[in-house]
């Protein structure tokens, strides 16, 4: 499997699913350790709402939580979200079902996650989802479902790729 050049990115959109896939010179492993670490998620977000972890363990498997600070003007501003990891397989799918730590909530029947997939030596196709195919169908057309994370998820894509090559973005 070959995709797009590196420093493009693509984006497939079906039903409540949108993946953004960036072909990325670095290997699985290399890059699945930063999305591993909580810590890391405010460099790598495009959506500029990450404030920072309050969790600094490493991922390490299904059933892990890690908890992220997160502004957002909608919601009042300051708020925190537990991540609960429901997919993972080292080097290759990190999946979490967000819900809210700071407020009594059960969780928003959204997904996010990386799957990362191998394309020749020393490059890796990833490709960040969202999906909230399990929102109330009221709700779905609030976020465009989901479309309104493309922007963020590609430039998160890019600053993932900075972090995992050392900022050498080569063509």
């Amino acid at each position: 499997m070959t995709a797009a050049p590196r420093g493009e990115t693509t984006v497939s959109t079906e039903g409540s699913r949108v993946a953004v896939s960036r072909r990325i010179e670095a290997d699985a492993g290399t890059i699945f350790a930063i999305v591993a670490d909580p810590t890391k998620h405010t460099e790598i977000d495009g959506s500029e709402m990450l404030r920072g972890a309050l969790t600094d363990t490493v991922v390490a498997g299904v059933g892990d939580v890690f908890v992220l600070k997160m502004f957002l003007d909608r919601l009042g501003g300051d708020y925190e979200m537990a991540n609960q990891v429901v997919e993972y397989e080292q080097d290759r799918r990190i999946v979490w079902e967000p819900r809210r730590h700071d407020v009594d909530q059960p969780s928003g029947g959204h997904l996010w996650g990386y799957e990362f997939t191998p394309d020749g030596e020393h490059a890796t196709v990833v490709t960040e989802i969202f999906d909230c195919a399990r929102w109330p169908e009221d709700d779905k057309p609030f976020i465009d479902y989901g479309r309104t994370w493309i922007e963020a998820m590609t430039k998160s894509l890019e600053r993932l790729d900075e972090m995992s090559t050392g900022g050498a973005l080569k063509d």
